[in-house]
């Protein structure tokens, strides 16, 4: 067999390497809490379940779905839109349904990318936006986040000679790993950055409900021009806890949207439509579930945060997300820690390497998993720091 050159290019994908590190402990008997997985352990709320199984009754509902989705999942998308952020959208041009916000992410580059084409990644960032465009061709430019600067990029700083030849730039707010937020103030001189370089900003959101102490989010659509620059990329996975449906939006530029939607009809068969019933029901029904998530994900940060810092781990208070980004001590690199704690404590973390080069000295931790499961994590933490393991 010859493989195609392209696949030289891809390291293996990061929680593939963890997941069978954590597998191989679990099948020698070893109890394992994890930390390092971003899925949500609470259940998809119920009258959301209820909608998808009366709907998978009906036979119409057993077909091909379009690709493009159902006009109901459109317009409840845009009204949903409207009443979060205050943004208009065009629910027939202005919105695209998605098989989970990861599919069309990875689509994309295949709409703007090509051999030689620049694109402009933070790092740390989520994996994904290098490898779909190292898939297209293209080369992905890295522009670094620091705590320093509230992990908000110094656009100032992107040499003009990367930039006038890139295509796409990618910002994830609120950012995974990091869990910082960006205000609106950014999001404007992001805009007139890409106006000023030709470029589409694909603003990465799927995590703009996860948010602590009342601080919402605001989106990239709400910008002033923003649909002239920008698509949006959003989820239900985090907000209704819909991870294992698989399923999304893209809203914004209707002339990328139009150009995801020719790659996505060539290559799948949309969603199934029981499933975008389900969404409609999720994103029209009540969200009082969204608040009463974050307070338990709130809880969760804030017993995580205060044993990290007790041992030595030191974290910026995440504004939201799912995730705690710990600097990992003076001696140790994030391969070494990820390796002693789950060999001492029997702790899985995600090391901030898997990220890009800018977190080599960062430890990811997810909240994502059940209280007692927390608990005897820290309570393992706080073991590994007195050295009695």
């Amino acid at each position: 067999m010859q493989f195609a050159k392209r696949l030289d290019r891809l390291p293996p994908y990061l929680f593939v390497d963890i997941n069978r590190r954590i597998a191989d402990l679990r099948s020698k008997g070893i109890d394992i809490v994890t930390f390092a997985i971003g899925d949500p352990d609470m259940p998809t709320p119920g009258h959301i379940i209820e909608r998808i199984c009366d709907e998978a009754r009906v036979p119409a509902n057993h077909r091909y779905p379009e690709t493009d989705g159902l006009p109901e999942l459109h317009d409840a998308i845009a009204d949903w839109y409207q009443a979060r952020f205050g943004v208009d959208l065009d629910p027939e041009t202005e919105v695209l349904p998605l098989i989970g916000s990861k599919e069309g992410i990875g689509h994309i580059a295949l709409c703007f990318v090509e051999s030689g084409t620049n694109v402009l990644i933070p790092d740390p960032g989520y994996p994904v936006y290098s490898m779909s465009t190292m898939i297209a061709g293209g080369n992905p430019c890295y522009f670094p986040l620091v705590a320093e600067n509230g992990f908000l990029p110094d656009l100032s700083e992107i040499p003009e000679s990367v930039a006038s030849k890139a295509t796409m730039m990618w910002l994830n707010y609120p950012n995974n790993p990091t869990g910082s937020s960006a205000p609106l103030q950014f999001f404007e001189e992001a805009a007139a950055f890409a106006r000023k370089h030709d470029i589409l900003i694909c603003h990465d959101a799927p995590y703009t409900e996860v948010y602590f102490d009342g601080k919402k989010p605001p989106s990239f659509m709400q910008v002033s021009g923003a649909k002239d620059v920008a698509v949006e990329f959003h989820s239900l996975s985090k907000t209704y806890h819909m991870t294992g449906w698989r399923i999304g939006m893209a809203v914004g530029n209707r002339e990328a949207l139009r150009a995801l939607f020719t790659v996505k009809s060539n290559l799948d068969s949309g969603i199934p439509q029981a499933i975008q019933l389900a969404a409609v029901e999720a994103l029209r029904g009540s969200q009082s579930i969204v608040a009463e998530h974050n307070a338990i994900l709130q809880a969760r940060r804030d017993k995580l945060v205060a044993v990290l810092d007790e041992i030595g781990l030191k974290t910026r208070m995440p504004d939201g997300t799912f995730y705690v980004w710990a600097k990992v001590p003076e001696g140790y690199s994030c391969v070494d820690l990820t390796r002693e704690l789950l060999e001492q404590v029997h702790v899985a973390v995600t090391p901030g390497i898997g990220y890009g080069a800018s977190g080599e000295n960062y430890i990811r931790f997810s909240i994502t998993l059940p209280d007692d499961r927390l608990e005897e994590g820290v309570q393992r933490l706080a073991r590994w720091r007195r050295g009695t393991t």
